[in-house]
């Protein structure tokens, strides 16, 4: 049975769901033996045909020019030049009817060139379309999921319905049975919600999209007039509201753009923040009054772009959880959110599409598919890894110089790159006086290094060395630095560890963090020679006498200070009538020389140092302006 053109998905046959199976159920391999070209009809040596349109033949070369023009052969010509197949002239006839009463009710129209009008070429592309609709995808674990479900009915029909109506995680097998589970009819009919917002522009609807079985069995009345059929969707409630959120001919909200490149100060960036905060309360409010209508929905429909879907979900008390099974996207380009746009979607959701194809046609479209899907590519046999040559001793040499080098400039980041677990002690020919590379990094009082070295590669503290050629050693073990930085073994050589080698108390905490911190891991206290633990107790006591200790010194400097104070404020007392009397004493013997009498020594006794100095000065300046006089005199 062949579904009318505009068949409901709610609404089809039992006897069309019965012959109903899922393409990828169909159109199994079969085994085709190769056929020879269908012969072309025989016409008597008087008349002309057309190899291409299934050998029509002509009476004239007239007539046979006028096919030549004609869209049917135009039709074959395309379809046979991309791979397929020519009809008859009244089969191109009912697919010029089934094209043109699709474009009727089309809402968009395009003036760009002269093919668009063109209804063979709109006939081959939409024909391609169909072809690549009715393939089966499932049949291959490598071709995409496409948006439609197609089912085939013997012998030639075939129709398709969106995936998104079925319930989520439906198994391709029981498409067949979601699909007649739709057809029951529900008390109150099935009622989807459907939303829109974009470029501040939202449309939103309420729709019952099957009919209510209890409104079908109403009586007719007395009246003998007959009642019109209800549609089969009715919308019930609509909204549809504007804000200034997106700059014109730019492109993105506001809220976008500030994200991207910082919030702008201008007129109008204000005025489209408020405009998406406007936008935001009112798409929120509408969602509380239709709350429960929404709550009743069999599906909700949101065309959102990610940031604008927060609007439905990101809030306290939201009507709509964003974990829902019942919510949907568009699985088709939509426009501008208007009315007319949803009703558009309504129809494009709810009518299921048709095509005629046999099975044999089927076929080939499942295996050219096939064919046409990229080969996987075979996975190249893994080649047997050949061993590494031994390295040269220039390059070793190269590398420990670069090792050296990093750990004595304290270059860790760099050390970190560079670092083998399995680095062996540090060759005689490098020129080092040390055996490790963390003795190294002691030696050269590196804390971060060694700090890396003993937490992170786990260097081991406990290996000693001896005294190298020019280092001395005196009789106490001492290398000249702190105490006790050379152990004397039972046998009385000298033995020297990291710890013996660190100059600076930084880096002997650190040995002494990482013992009290991994005691078990290696003989600190032994064989590795730290003292003691230094624990973060310890650390804080330590802290604590040093500020009690900074705290006494600081009390003892306040006291002296008040002690010098108080000595200050007696002194001055005495010392304006001992710098009277010398300057009596130096203004009654007339002119001196320089450095004053004899006398002045006892005169400048007990005087400050400042006060010596401003005597001295004021000496000098006498004996300067007596210079003067005597030259002026002579």
């Amino acid at each position: 049975m062949q579904p009318p053109q505009a068949s409901h998905v709610f609404a089809l046959p039992k006897n069309l769901l019965d012959s109903l199976t899922p393409r990828n159920l169909v159109n199994k391999p079969r085994t085709r033996t190769p056929s020879p070209e269908p012969a072309l009809a025989v016409v008597s040596s008087g008349q002309r045909a057309c190899n291409i349109c299934l050998g029509t033949t002509f009476n004239d070369v007239d007539e046979q020019r006028i096919h030549f023009k004609s869209d049917w052969h135009r039709y074959n010509v395309k379809m046979r030049m991309s791979g397929g197949s020519v009809v008859t002239e009244s089969a191109f006839g009912q697919l010029v009817e089934g094209l043109e009463d699709s474009l009727s009710g089309s809402a968009s129209s395009s003036d760009d060139d002269d093919d668009s009008d063109d209804a063979v070429n709109t006939l081959v592309k939409r024909t391609g379309r169909l072809s690549t609709r009715s393939s089966s995808p499932e049949s291959s674990p490598r071709s995409p999921l496409v948006p439609i479900i197609w089912f085939h009915s013997p012998p030639s029909t075939q129709i398709g319905v969106y995936r998104t109506i079925f319930p989520l995680q439906t198994e391709t097998k029981d498409y067949v049975r979601e699909l007649a589970d739709l057809q029951a009819q529900k008390p109150g009919g099935r009622t989807w919600a459907m939303f829109m917002v974009a470029g501040g522009h939202f449309a939103g609807a309420v729709v019952r999209v099957s009919r209510d079985p209890d409104e079908d069995d109403e009586p007719a009345g007395k009246s003998k007039k007959q009642r019109k059929p209800k549609p089969d969707t009715e919308v019930l409630l609509h909204k549809t509201f504007h804000r200034y959120t997106t700059r014109r001919k730019q492109g993105g909200s506001q809220s976008v753009n500030d994200n991207a490149k910082g919030p702008a100060k201008s007129a109008g960036a204000q005025l489209r923040r408020y405009g998406e905060q406007a936008l935001r309360e009112d798409i929120r409010n509408l969602l509380a009054d239709w709350a429960d209508d929404i709550h009743d929905c069999e599906r909700i429909w949101i065309r959102a772009s990610t940031s604008n879907r927060r609007i439905f979900f990101d809030y306290e008390d939201a009507v709509i959880q964003k974990g829902d099974e019942r919510l949907r996207t568009f699985p088709f380009p939509t426009r501008r959110p208007t009315q007319s746009e949803i009703a558009r979607c309504i129809v494009e959701l709810t009518r299921v599409k048709v095509s005629h194809f046999t099975e044999d046609q089927l076929r080939d479209q499942d295996e050219a598919y096939l064919a046409s899907l990229p080969k996987p590519k075979p996975k190249p046999k893994p080649m047997p890894t050949p061993a590494a040559p031994p390295p040269s001793r220039e390059k070793l040499k190269e590398k420990w110089s670069r090792l050296v080098e990093m750990v004595n400039k304290g270059r860790l980041d760099a050390l970190k790159v560079f670092w083998e677990p399995s680095i062996h002690p540090i060759p005689e020919w490098v020129g080092e006086k040390v055996t490790t590379i963390l003795q190294l990094a002691a030696r050269g009082g590196q804390a971060e290094v060694v700090h890396w070295l003993l937490e992170e590669a786990c260097a081991d503290p406990t290996v000693n060395i001896g005294p190298g050629p020019n280092e001395d050693v005196d009789e106490n073990g001492s290398d000249g630095g702190r105490e006790g930085a050379a152990v004397i073994s039972k046998a009385g050589a000298t033995s020297r560890t990291a710890y013996d080698l660190a100059k600076s108390k930084a880096v002997r905490d650190i040995f002494r963090r990482c013992a009290a911190s991994h005691l078990d891991w290696w003989d600190w206290l032994g064989a590795g020679h730290v003292p003691s633990v230094l624990s973060q107790d310890m650390e804080e006591e330590q802290e604590q006498k040093k500020k009690v200790r900074r705290k006494g010194l600081k009390d003892k400097l306040k006291e002296r200070e008040a002690k010098e104070k108080e000595r200050e404020k007696e002194q001055p007392v005495e010392q304006p009538a001992r710098v009277k009397l010398v300057k009596d004493q130096a203004s009654d013997g007339g002119p001196r020389r320089l450095g004053g009498s004899s006398g002045s020594a006892e005169a400048a006794s007990g005087l400050t140092p400042e006060m010596r100095m401003k005597l001295e000065r004021e000496r000098r300046a006498r004996a300067a302006e007596t210079r003067l006089r005597a030259l002026g005199g002579k």
